[in-house]
C-alpha cells in the first residue's frame, strides 16, 4: 500500500509540519506500507521529496535547493502522482492545511484522504467565526471583537470592547493563524492596536481577533472517531504555567521541553468537569462534521464554565505531542493511533489496509536507553533518549527499553505513556505518585478503549507500572546501555567508568576521551599540543568563577580583551553542554550581567537581555567552578531569504559541525553549516524541530567540494588523535578557502533529537544512512 504524505505549506507552522510528517513516516511505514512524501513550499508549489528532507530541521534547510534545482509539479501532475497512491495523509498546519484549502483540492479531484473535509475545516479554522458558531449553538463563549485589515474603525472597536467589558488584559491573535504563533497578551487598548498593526504589517492575517484573557485553567483534548463514526474524547491534558507578566502558552513552551509549563493528564479538575469537557468536545466534533481526529484547546473558568477557543483539524504530531501523549494514556502507541485513524479513513473510502506487520522477531537484543539526569541539558537528553527508543522500536536487531535517570539519582524503568511526558521532572513526579493516580487513570482509559472498540487488554510489554531501580540494579540487567545523557556524569567519564567496571557495553567513547572532551579548556590545550596541520583551537583564557565574582569586573574585562586581542568575547562554562551558558559579551556591563545571573543561579536568561540575543539562554544547574573566555570569531553571514541563499563575505570563516562515526575506521560525515538567528546557536536551533537552519552538505557556492574533503580528513585525524571511539560531533570554525579549522568543542554524546544534524549528515552519505540504521550502527560498532 502507498500513502501520500503532504507537508509544508504557506503557514508559519510549516516547520512543525515537518515534525508531524516525520512521525507519520517513522511510525506508519513498514514492509507493507510505503510513505510517499510531498512538500508544498510557501507559494504552494508542490514537490515530490525524499525522506531525507523530512529529517531537516526546517523547510529553509532545502527550500533554496528546490527553488534552484527542483521542478515543481503543476496541479495536474500533482493530482496524478497523488492518485498513484492509495490514500493521502495531509500533515500541514495552519492556512491551506487546516482551512479547507488542501482538502478542497483533493475533493474536487476525487482523491481519498485522512481527516476532516473542506467544509468542516473551513468552519472550524476561523477563530472569530467558529466562536460565533458555537455561541449560537448554545455553548459557552467569551466575547470577541474583529478587526479587518483595511478597516478605519480599529481604534473605536478596540476602545469600545475594552470599556464595555471592563477588560484589564486581552489576547490579540490572527483569526486564521495557528494556535501559538502571532498571539499577543496586552493590557491596554493602545497595546492591542499595536499588536494588531504588527499582525497586519507582517501580513500574518487580514483579520485579527481580540478577546478577554481567560482566567482559569487551560486544557487541550484529542478526539478520535471510531469505526462507527462516533467521536471519542481522550483524557484531556491540563497546562499549568505562570501567566503573569503577559506570559502565554507560546510556540517555545509548546514545542521545547521546559519547566516553564507542566502538563497533567488526566487534569487535576474534578471528574465531573473532565466528563463535561469530553462530552462537549465530542459534541463539537459532530457539530463541525469533523472526521478521523482533531484537537480542541480550551479553558475551564473559575465559575466552572468551559470555553473551547481553538479547533485544530490536524493536530500537531511531534514525537511527544498532545496527540501521542493522550493516545498513550489509553494504551495506544504511536503506530497504533496513526494506524487507527488511517484505518477509519480507508474504511470510509472502501480501501483495504494491509494487516499490521509491526511485531518484531523474538530474538532481538535488549538495549536499555538511559536519559534524563540532573544537568541543565536534561530536557534535551529526554528528547534524545525518547527519539532513540522510538526509532529503535522499528529495529529487527535490537529491542529498546526506556529508562529515566531521575534528578535524585534513582533510575525508573518507564512504561510507554510515561516516557512521553514533557520534562524529566514530570516523568519523575508521575512515576513517584503512580500508585495513587493509577485507579483514576484506569477509569478514563477503560471507558475510552471500550468506545474506541479496542481490546480491554493493553500490550503488557509497553504498558506496565513504572519500576524504581538503583544504578547498580539498572546496570546489572542491561547488557547494553544506550547512554543518551548529556553533560555531567553521563558525559564526563563517570558513567563510562561505571559501565566498564560492571562489564556493560555502551555507545560512544570510553572514560578517557569522555573525561577529556567534557572539559572544553583541556580539549583546547590538547589540540594546541597536538600541533596538527590546519587544526587549532579558538584563542581563550580560563578564569575561576569564585574569584571573578569577587574581582573588579571592569579590570578583568579590560585584561581579557587585551590578552585575547579581541573587541568582544564569548563566555561559557568550562564543563557544561554545548549551548548552556554560552553568551557573546560586548562590554564590561555585559560581563557584570552574566556574573549576576550566575550568582542568582537563574535557570535561564530571558531573550533580549544581551544584544542580538534572540532566544532565552539555558544556564548551568550548578554554578560552574571555571569559565572560559574566548575571542569572538567573526564569520561570514549566511541567510536564507525568499528561498535564496545569501552569502555576505566578511572574514572567510564559517561555523560548522561535523559528525564522526566509526565504520571499521573513523569516518567524518558531511559538514553542516549552522545558521544562527542570533550570534550564538540556541538550544532551540540545535535541538528543536522547526527552528534553526542547517545546510548539509555545504553548498559548493559557499565551500568548494575539495575544501570539504580537506575538512573531513582533518576531522578524522583529530578524532583519532583525541581517542574518539564509536561516534562524536565536532564543532569548529572553518576557513572556506583553505579548510583550516579552529575547534570550538568535541561532543562525545551529541544530541540525537528528532531533527539533529547527525541525521542530516548520515542521510547525505552515499548511499544514505537512514536514522534508524545510524542508531543501529552506534550500538553495533561497540561490539553488540
Amino acid at each position: 500500500m502507498k500513502i501520500s504524505l503532504i507537508c509544508g505549506g504557506p503557514s508559519l507552522e510549516r516547520g512543525i509540519s515537518l515534525n508531524s510528517a516525520r512521525s507519520v513516516l517513522d511510525h506508519l511505514s513498514s514492509e507493507r506500507i510505503e510513505i510517499v512524501p510531498f512538500y508544498l513550499d510557501a507559494k504552494k508549489n508542490a514537490y515530490r521529496i525524499s525522506a531525507r528532507e523530512l529529517y531537516s530541521n526546517t523547510p529553509s534547510d532545502f527550500d533554496f535547493k528546490l527553488e534552484r534545482a527542483g521542478k515543481p509539479l503543476n496541479d495536474r501532475q500533482f493530482a496524478r502522482e497523488l492518485k498513484e497512491t492509495d490514500i493521502v495523509f495531509p500533515a500541514m498546519h495552519g492556512p491551506y492545511g487546516e482551512d479547507g484549502g488542501i482538502q478542497s483540492f483533493l475533493e474536487t479531484r476525487g482523491i481519498p484522504f485522512v481527516g476532516s473535509g473542506s467544509r468542516a475545516c473551513k468552519a472550524a479554522f476561523d477563530k472569530f467565526d467558529a466562536n460565533e458558531r458555537i455561541r449560537k449553538e448554545g455553548f459557552f463563549t467569551l466575547p470577541s471583537a474583529l478587526l479587518k485589515i483595511y478597516g478605519t474603525d480599529h481604534r473605536e472597536i478596540v476602545q469600545t470592547f475594552f470599556d464595555e467589558r471592563e477588560i484589564t488584559r486581552a489576547v490579540v491573535k490572527p483569526a486564521t493563524g495557528g494556535s501559538s504563533i502571532g498571539v499577543f497578551s496586552v493590557s491596554t487598548p493602545e497595546a492591542a492596536l499595536r499588536a494588531a498593526r504588527t499582525l497586519f504589517g507582517k501580513r500574518m492575517d487580514t483579520r485579527v481577533v481580540i478577546e478577554p484573557f481567560a482566567e482559569g485553567a487551560e486544557f487541550t483534548c484529542i478526539v478520535l472517531q471510531n469505526r462507527f463514526g462516533i467521536p471519542v474524547a481522550l483524557p484531556p491534558t491540563e497546562m499549568e504555567m505562570d501567566y503573569s507578566e503577559h506570559q502565554i502558552f507560546d510556540f517555545r513552551k509548546k514545542y521545547l521541553p521546559t519547566r516553564h509549563v507542566a502538563y497533567h493528564c488526566p487534569p487535576r479538575f474534578d471528574d465531573s468537569a473532565i466528563e463535561r469537557i469530553q462530552a462537549q468536545a465530542e459534541q463539537l466534533f459532530s457539530l463541525f462534521d469533523m472526521r478521523d481526529f482533531a484537537r480542541f484547546d480550551g479553558w475551564i473558568l473559575p465559575n466552572g464554565n468551559i470555553w473551547f477557543c481553538d479547533f485544530n483539524t490536524i493536530s500537531g504530531m511531534e514525537q511527544n505531542s498532545f496527540f501521542f501523549q493522550q493516545a498513550s494514556r489509553v494504551g495506544m502507541t504511536h503506530h497504533d493511533v496513526l494506524r487507527y485513524i488511517v484505518a477509519n479513513a480507508c474504511k470510509r473510502h472502501g480501501i483495504d489496509l494491509p494487516a499490521t506487520d509491526r511485531k518484531r522477531s523474538g530474538n532481538r537484543k535488549a538495549v536499555s536507553v538511559l536519559f534524563g539526569g540532573p544537568t541543565s541539558e536534561r530536557q534535551v537528553s529526554l528528547m534524545s533518549g525518547t527519539n532513540v527508543w522510538l526509532k529503535l522500536r522499528g529495529s529487527d536487531r535490537y529491542e529498546p527499553h526506556p529508562y529515566l535517570l531521575d534528578i535524585d539519582g534513582s533510575v525508573w524503568k518507564l512504561p510507554y505513556h510515561l516516557a512521553l511526558n514533557h520534562t524529566v521532572e514530570e516523568i519523575g513526579e508521575n512515576c513517584g505518585r503512580y500508585a495513587g493516580a493509577k485507579a483514576r487513570l484506569a477509569a478514563y482509559e477503560e471507558r475510552a478503549r471500550l468506545r474506541l472498540g479496542l481490546s480491554s487488554e493493553k500490550d503488557p510489554e509497553d504498558f506496565f507500572d513504572p519500576e524504581r531501580l538503583t544504578m547498580d540494579e539498572f546496570i546489572s540487567r542491561s547488557p547494553f546501555v544506550f547512554n543518551a545523557l548529556h553533560g555531567g556524569a553521563g558525559e564526563d567519564g563517570t558513567m563510562q567508568a561505571l559501565f566498564e567496571k560492571h562489564g556493560a557495553l555502551f555507545n560512544g567513547p570510553g572514560e578517557a576521551a569522555s573525561r577529556l572532551c567534557i572539559d572544553k579548556w583541556a580539549t583546547s590545550e590538547r589540540i594546541r599540543d597536538l600541533r596538527l596541520d590546519g587544526i587549532g583551537a579558538v584563542p581563550g583564557i580560563v578564569a575561576e568563577t569564585k574569584a571573578l565574582m569577587a574581582e573588579d569586573g571592569k579590570r578583568f574585562w579590560s585584561g581579557a580583551r587585551k590578552t585575547l586581542s579581541a573587541k568582544t568575547v564569548i563566555v561559557k562554562p568550562r564543563g557544561d553542554g554545548c549551548s548552556t551558558g554560552v553568551v557573546h559579551l560586548l562590554s564590561a556591563a555585559d560581563l557584570a550581567l552574566y556574573v549576576q545571573a550566575l550568582r542568582a543561579r537563574v535557570p535561564h536568561i530571558p531573550k533580549g537581555t544581551f544584544k542580538h540575543q534572540t532566544d532565552p539562554i539555558e544556564m548551568p544547574s550548578e554554578t560552574p567552578a571555571f569559565l572560559i573566555f574566548e575571542r569572538f570569531v567573526e564569520t561570514d553571514v549566511l541567510r536564507v531569504k525568499a528561498n535564496r541563499l545569501k552569502h555576505a563575505k566578511k572574514s572567510g570563516w564559517l561555523e560548522i559541525t561535523v559528525g564522526v562515526v566509526e565504520k571499521r575506521a573513523l569516518h567524518a560525515l558531511n559538514p553542516s553549516i549552522a545558521i544562527a538567528e542570533g550570534e550564538v546557536l540556541s538550544v532551540e536551533e540545535k535541538f528543536q524541530g522547526g527552528t534553526g537552519v542547517n545546510l548539509t552538505p555545504p553548498p559548493p557556492s559557499v565551500i568548494k567540494p575539495a575544501v570539504v574533503r580537506k575538512i573531513r580528513g582533518r576531522m578524522e585525524e583529530l578524532a583519532k588523535r583525541i581517542g574518539i571511539t564509536g561516534y562524536a560531533r565536532i564543532d569548529a570554525f572553518a576557513s572556506i578557502r583553505t579548510g583550516e579549522l579552529l575547534i570550538i568543542e568535541i561532543n562525545t554524546l551529541p544530541g540525537l533529537t528528532p531533527s539533529t544534524v547527525l541525521y542530516h549528515q548520515a542521510l547525505a552519505e552515499e548511499p544514505p544512512l537512514p536514522p534508524r540504521e545510524l542508531l543501529e550502527l552506534l550500538v553495533k560498532n561497540n561490539g553488540y
